[in-house]
């Protein structure tokens, strides 16, 4: 009896927005600016809906590490994913080479995590009101 296993091609468009915002734990329409900035763009199907493969997926969480834990701006992001691109440096790879990279650039884990706490505080309400 052989056994064939299929290897899949982790450049591959196959998953939907649904299925990419629920494993990156975000809003389709986060997903949706990351595509209008040209951060992560999706394939479209012939239905024209947009897909994902697994290399986009482990962009989208670069994005995140990028955005929550060094509070870096979508321009800034821009430009990391560029570098990254120039220095084909492989999806896979891409959060432990920026950490390594932080870490050189002294950006610790205690700055990380503040920057965490404060842009998680973002648009949220204090439950104070301000008289006018």
């Amino acid at each position: 009896m052989s056994s064939q296993k299929t290897k899949t091609n982790a450049d591959e468009p196959v998953l939907s927005i649904g299925k990419v915002a629920t494993t990156l734990n975000v809003h389709q329409r986060t997903l949706r600016i990351y595509d209008e900035q040209n951060l992560l763009v999706a394939k479209r199907s012939k239905q024209n809906r947009r897909l994902y493969s697994l290399n986009d997926i482990e962009k989208g969480r670069l994005i995140q590490f990028l955005t929550r834990n060094l509070a870096i701006n979508l321009a800034g992001v821009r430009i990391i994913l560029k570098l990254l691109e120039i220095g084909k440096v492989k999806p896979d790879l891409y959060i432990n080479y920026i950490k390594d990279v932080a870490k050189s650039a002294k950006i610790d884990s205690k700055t990380q995590q503040y920057n965490i706490e404060r842009l998680s505080k973002r648009g949220k309400k204090t439950g104070k009101t301000t008289k006018v």
